[in-house]
This record gives C-alpha cells, structure tokens and sequence, in this order.
C-alpha cells in the first residue's frame, strides 16, 4: 500500500524566500531526529526538521526493534497502527548448528514506522536537501534559508552536520564500516520466525530472515566492510550462498532478487558528539552496536539526549546508547564473541 504524502511533509516554509528562524533545526527525519523532535515538542520548544526525502520513503534496514526500544518510544503494541510482529525467540544458526534463544524482538516496517515517528513527533517539516552550513552571530544558518540557535544532525552516515563540523574531530575509523545487501518484498512467509546465520563462508557478519506482519519478508546480509576488503571479498559474493541457504530451508521459493546496497558504522571510541550548540545522533554518529550492528535502539536515546540537552542543560553524551546490543545474549551463547566487532590490527 502506498501512502499519500502528508502536508507536513510537502510543506516548504522557505518558499517566500524570507530566512525562516527557529529554536532548533534537526537534519534528518528518521528515528534519531524525530525522536528527538518529539521529546523537544513535549517541553514545548519550537523545531524544525529538514529531509530530502518525502515520508514515507524507502528505508533499507531488517526492521527489526527490541522492547528496549518499544519502551522508549512508549508504543503499545495493540494501538500501534503499522505492521508489528513479535518473536518469542531468535533462530541461531552457525557452523552447521541451528537453536533457538528466548530474546524476545519485534520487527516492524521502516516506510510505515519512520512515517510514524515523524508524524507523532509534531514537529513541522520541510523537504530540503541540506548542502552549506554556516555560524553567523551565534546562529547556525543553512543555505541561507534557515536560521537556528541549536543545531541536531541525524541525517544517517551522509549526514552534512557530521561532514561539516564533527567529521575533523571525530573522524570514522575504516574498520567499523559495515556494508549490507538486503531486499523487503511481499510474500506469504510459512515460517513466521527470526532467523539468523553467523559467519557463513568465513564472512565477519551475519545474515537474516525477518518476517513482517501482513505479509512482507524482509532478508539481508551484512560485514565488516575491511575485513571483506583485506580478503579480497565483497558482500556481493555472499548474496548467491544465502539465498541458497533460504531455499535449502524452504524459507523462501520463486524469488527474483533485486537487492539494495548501503554501509553505515558501529559505535567507536570516538565520542564526539556536541560541538558549541550542535550535535550528531544516529547513524550519523555511528552508534550502531558493536555486536550486532543493531541501529534504531542507540539512534532513539541518543536523539532523546540531544533534546534534553537544549531543553535542561543535561551533559551530552552517549552513554546509555549502549555499545553492545540488547541481544547480547546471542553473543554470549556463542562463547562472548562478538559477531560484528573488528579485531584491531597493531599499528605500524
């Protein structure tokens, strides 16, 4: 089902030409900025987001959520108005051994999800595709159309507010780079369960099988983009042996892929994150768990830390968008190995 546009969403506040002025502008309206749009509304301080894209859009990602999350968000399930599944278990298979772990997961749509959040966060929003940003008089100014005291970049890994002002002081470290192929698609799925492969063909990752509630799928594979490049590999070659693994299995038949490709990084030690009166939430931080590369719970609290920073003066910092994801317990079931987590190569 394709939703219309809303009008907040094709609203253009700059079109008179005039400098539209505000409290706080948030570039990037997915999970991290609208959350923190949202905590911003609720003390009642003025914001606007800016994204290129027009809501709902397209968001490659497995979709999947942990209670941490729902409870964050304060969902609830049953009044949720999107696609919302729950899995008792997740599926583990590795090295020709399959068991199921009692942790608990939920998956959702990110077109309809991401669309949510916006929405319920209150915040107006322009479509704009941000390129110069400026400090003038103790103003942030973009493209000279917008003008703000307080400035939030969650615009993912390209974000302009982390290229502009962070990316000097707090530059990403090659080896946390993941890169992923995955494909969401309709289908009448069988197996209504999580299912996940570890380190199949020697890949430092892992792949997916994410069923969505009202029939959609979700699969994917993702890792290290260095250690793929250090043995001369690419994700690409992983596709082929997986899909085959989902056949094998009788998960999926009749399927023509047309995958999508992205990369975004895991948490580093690198905590730069507030510089003067701007930040960078989410992806755009590279706060993605350094275990299972798990996004949207770390992309949530960090976009609450950054409202209640402009809104109570809190210290901002990182600290409770945690490094290692809430299903750490698949970790630790494979002997506190961590799936994504690089091995630091001694220095020259």
């Amino acid at each position: 089902m394709v939703f219309p546009p809303t009008p907040a969403a094709n609203s253009n506040p700059s079109a008179s030409g005039a400098m539209i002025t505000t409290d706080t502008i948030i570039v990037g309206g997915g999970p991290a900025g609208s959350s923190c749009a949202w905590k911003l509304n609720r003390a009642g301080r003025d914001c606007l987001v800016l994204d290129r894209e027009t809501f709902p859009r397209t968001k490659l990602c497995a979709g999947w959520i942990t209670p941490e999350v729902v409870e964050d968000l304060e969902m609830d399930p049953e009044t949720y108005p999107h696609s919302f599944m729950t899995f008792p278990a997740m599926h583990v298979h590795i090295f020709g051994l399959s068991f199921a772990i009692p942790v608990p997961q939920h998956s959702i749509r990110r077109y309809e999800f991401d669309r949510w959040l916006l929405e319920r966060s209150g915040a107006e929003v322009a479509n704009h595709y941000v390129q110069d940003i400026r400090r003038e008089g103790g103003f942030y100014v973009i493209d000279g159309k917008y003008r703000c005291t307080y400035l939030v970049g969650a615009g993912g890994t390209r974000c302009p507010i982390y290229r502009t002002l962070f990316a000097p002081a707090a530059p990403r470290s090659a080896d946390m780079q993941v890169v992923a192929l995955e494909q969401e698609f309709p289908y009448h799925w069988h197996n209504g369960e999580c299912h996940l492969w570890f380190f199949q063909g020697g890949l430092r990752g892992y792949s997916w099988y994410v069923p969505k509630a009202g029939g959609h799928l979700n699969v994917g594979v993702g890792g290290i983009a260095d250690s793929l490049k250090r043995r001369k590999d690419t994700i690409k070659n992983h596709w082929a042996p997986f899909t085959r693994t989902l056949h094998d299995a009788r998960l999926i038949d009749g399927i023509d892929f047309e995958t999508g490709g992205y990369s975004y990084y895991l948490r580093d030690a690198a905590d730069v994150g507030r510089r003067d009166n701007a930040f960078v939430v989410g992806d755009a931080a590279g706060l993605a768990t350094r275990d299972m590369a798990e996004g949207i719970g770390p992309a949530i609290r960090s976009g609450f830390r950054a409202a209640e920073a402009i809104t109570g003066g809190r210290p901002f910092g990182y600290d409770d968008a945690a490094r290692f994801s809430t299903v750490n317990e698949v970790a630790r079931r494979l002997k506190g190995s961590k799936i994504f987590a690089p091995r630091r190569r001694a220095a020259a």
